[in-house]
């Protein structure tokens, strides 16, 4: 029963989140709705670890070829999924479709070998691959088998490398639109990322000992099961609950073709930065916590894409660093007026809205803790 439990419990994890994220699919929110998809093949693959270990062989060989197929499509379709997440707007066949080549290619090898081959020894060849087969398709399938594994752990590397390098740029272009960047959802994405870098560990672990390795034991079979169960339910948990960041979604042609006039117009420019310096200056729009470039735009009446272009050009600075600027400005003067206030008091009164994003800003504008910067701004007072 213990056994069955443990074997059983990705299974479940997974049907969770692909009935969750498939139901609640945001036409809003494209990597939410792709990471149904993901979950659909992640089931297949441990509905088919059920019946192999459930020792429903019978059936598990009905559904071998698609176990390999769902085995070399989870990490590209995670890939694809992070890629929405951070730089592309929406899923585009003819753009993301050829990291799902390789996979698809090798399925369909590995079918022609199942056509190939005799039924019985292809039954005795899918749990017994050291056996002597003499048979065109077995050969075929023993070929195509290794590419799989081969090709699997390869995947899981790029994948693995890849997500780390779109982190980077997806934090590049969070600071062009978010003025806290704890708003931006970078740690859920980092962690997203973790929770793939230790299933990759796992699955690369696995596909070298091979599952012959984990058959007849409850600890070697329950062990991978807890630590997959978790990591898919994590990721399950933060994909859902994870907003869509990439600014992206919202440029449309439109706001595209008045950048392009923007750049053809100086007095324009100069136009907006005066609004904006207004908005700062007047309203203090940067005491909210929660600002982004699209409400201050909506503010002036202008898109983003306008007000992301003149604070990058005449201040040289994202737009987190461009209101960071005057949240600091904020800082000093409460400093200066002598108000005893404890650090979370401070980071809300200036609009920075956690101490860590605070701590964070004055770090990178002077090289200083906060205590540091606040005994220096007292003893100027006093002079």
């Amino acid at each position: 029963m213990l056994r069955t439990l443990l074997f059983i419990s990705p299974l479940y994890v997974t049907l969770f989140w692909l009935i969750v994220l498939n139901t609640n699919a945001d036409k809003n929110s494209p990597p939410r709705a792709f990471l149904g998809k993901f979950m659909i093949f992640a089931s297949v693959v441990y509905f088919s670890h059920f019946l192999f270990f459930a020792s429903l062989k019978e059936l598990y060989v009905w559904v071998d070829a698609f176990y390999q197929y769902a085995s070399l499509m989870v990490y590209p379709l995670y890939y694809i999924y992070f890629r929405l997440l951070t730089v592309d707007e929406r899923f585009s066949f003819s753009k993301h479709a050829r990291y799902l080549l390789p996979s698809t290619i090798l399925f369909l090898f590995y079918v022609v070998g199942i056509l190939l081959a005799p039924k019985t020894e292809y039954k005795m060849w899918v749990f017994q691959k050291n056996l002597p087969f003499s048979s065109v398709g077995i050969q075929w399938l023993s070929v195509v088998y290794v590419l799989i594994k081969a090709v699997f752990i390869i995947q899981v590397v790029l994948t693995v490398t890849a997500n780390s390098l779109l982190i980077r740029k997806y934090g590049y272009k969070a600071a062009q639109y978010y003025s806290n960047m704890h708003d931006t959802g970078t740690i859920n994405v980092n962690l997203l990322n973790l929770s793939m870098i230790l299933t990759a560990v796992a699955s690369i672990t696995i596909a070298i000992l091979g599952r012959d390795y984990f058959e007849n034991s409850t600890f070697r079979i329950g062990f991978p099961s807890v630590i997959f169960s978790a990591l898919l339910f994590v990721i399950g948990w933060l994909g859902n609950r994870q907003k869509p960041i990439n600014p992206a979604y919202e440029v449309n042609q439109e706001d595209k073709n008045e950048l392009a006039d923007l750049e053809l117009n100086s007095g324009r420019k100069a136009g907006v930065l005066q609004k904006i310096q207004e908005l700062f200056e007047q309203k203090k729009v940067y005491l909210r916590s929660s600002l982004t470039i699209q409400e201050v735009a909506d503010c002036i009446g202008t898109n983003r894409t306008y007000i992301s272009s003149v604070i990058n050009e005449f201040s040289k600075q994202n737009f987190s660093a461009f209101v960071n600027q005057y949240r600091l400005q904020e800082l000093e003067k409460i400093l200066r007026s002598g108000q005893n206030l404890q650090a979370h008091q401070l980071a809300e009164l200036t609009g920075f809205g956690s101490v860590d994003s605070m701590k964070r800003a004055l770090k990178m504008k002077t090289n200083k803790s906060l205590t540091e910067w606040k005994e220096e701004i007292i003893k100027q007072s006093h002079k």
